[in-house]
């Protein structure tokens, strides 16, 4: 993915766009099925009203940290170069 001092080609363009959007809803998913895990029992069970507002705010803020977690993590990986350098082959000998 690095050009030293060239351009980057289409494909390498699409590459990147296809795998922030991937990043960012990956990032989404995650965050919301661990918000829904944290804060969903405030609003299924009836609790005071100091316990849902706890419960609300530990889900969002571990949503956002799993959400950053999560974009930073994959765009990082496909910075790295994460792809096979011959797709399909599992083994180096084959």
């Amino acid at each position: 993915m690095e050009t030293y001092g060239g351009r980057r080609t289409q494909g390498e363009r699409d590459a990147m766009t296809v795998e922030i959007g991937y990043a960012l809803c990956s990032a989404a998913f995650a965050a919301a099925v661990l918000f829904g895990a944290v804060a969903g029992p405030a609003y299924l069970f009836s609790l005071p009203a100091g316990a849902r507002s706890a419960l609300v705010g530990v889900g969002a803020a571990l949503g956002g940290v799993v959400f950053l977690v999560r974009v930073v993590s994959v765009l990082v990986r496909f910075g790295r170069g994460g792809q096979p350098s011959q797709p399909g082959r599992t083994n180096p000998d084959s």
